[in-house]
């Protein structure tokens, strides 16, 4: 009987924790979608404001087209999605953040909060400097380059997918200082180690701007000089979370140097006599 029970008692917490986990779950897609309904009735709108940028630099007379049949209905509806789960970021990771902190240690919950908080920071930081400082620059540069006699007519849903992949990278690539930060959190490298990394990093920057950009120097450059000024960062704010031992750990190995010490001096003793 009490194995019975011992055993539904291990199983309870289990159990409790699926149920937090899908709670928690429907409550993000529940935010998703309540946006997404509210923002559903501007769709073309808002697609007509991520295109502005484009629209800006293309040829008069020429517009935008659409290939797929459906593509006029479901382009705007998809990008309204998206944007309904960016705007859901901070509350899908306050869910996340609820779920795990019970399980952490307080130390631990003292830092992660401020790392979700600041990485979802710098993505918003990264979405916004591509669309109001890269895009200009990027579609200019490929209408103008476009040969002559080929009129620019960029099809929406290609637009869409173009758009949102570099969204995505420009989001990631600022986050590198929390990258760098975790790094060094877990003792994985040092503060002093990455520092002499600089000139790899720096080399590394420029190779992923010539990726993610057209080929041209300004672009390039727009990208790689603020991954550069973002390691510094992270560089220079991760010496604050250089990991250090515990007062527990540090107390548990004085004890046992103390142990040591204690009878190596009774055997000291018994050699004497």
């Amino acid at each position: 009987m009490s194995q019975n029970s011992s055993h539904s008692g291990g199983e309870q917490p289990f159990i409790s924790h699926l149920i937090e986990l899908r709670n928690r779950l429907l409550r993000m897609v529940l935010c998703v979608l309540i946006v997404f309904l509210a923002l559903s009735a501007y769709a073309n709108e808002i697609y007509s404001l991520l295109a502005g940028p484009l629209l800006k630099h293309m040829p008069e007379n020429s517009t935008m087209i659409a290939i797929d049949v459906a593509s006029p209905f479901f382009t705007p509806f998809k990008l309204v999605l998206v944007l309904a789960a960016f705007i859901s970021v901070p509350f899908i990771l306050y869910q996340f953040w609820a779920f795990v902190a019970p399980g952490l240690y307080k130390r631990e919950r003292r830092m992660m909060l401020p790392l979700l908080i600041a990485s979802t920071l710098l993505f918003y930081m990264g979405v916004a400097f591509a669309y109001f400082v890269v895009f200009p620059l990027v579609f200019s540069f490929l209408t103008a380059a476009a040969p002559e006699g080929v009129a620019v007519m960029t099809d929406i849903s290609k637009y869409l997918d173009f758009v949102l992949a570099l969204f995505f990278a420009f989001g990631v690539c600022f986050e590198i200082p929390i990258f760098t930060i975790v790094l060094v959190w877990t003792g994985l490298v040092t503060p002093a180690d990455l520092a002499d990394k600089r000139p790899y990093v720096v080399v590394g920057a420029f190779i992923i701007g010539a990726i993610l950009t057209p080929p041209d120097a300004i672009s390039q450059t727009l990208l790689a000089v603020p991954m550069w000024i973002l390691f510094e960062l992270g560089l220079l704010f991760s010496r604050l979370f250089v990991p250090k031992p515990d007062v527990d750990d540090v107390d548990y190995l004085m004890h046992d140097d103390v142990e040591m010490d204690t009878q190596q001096d009774k055997i000291d003793h018994q050699e004497d006599r």
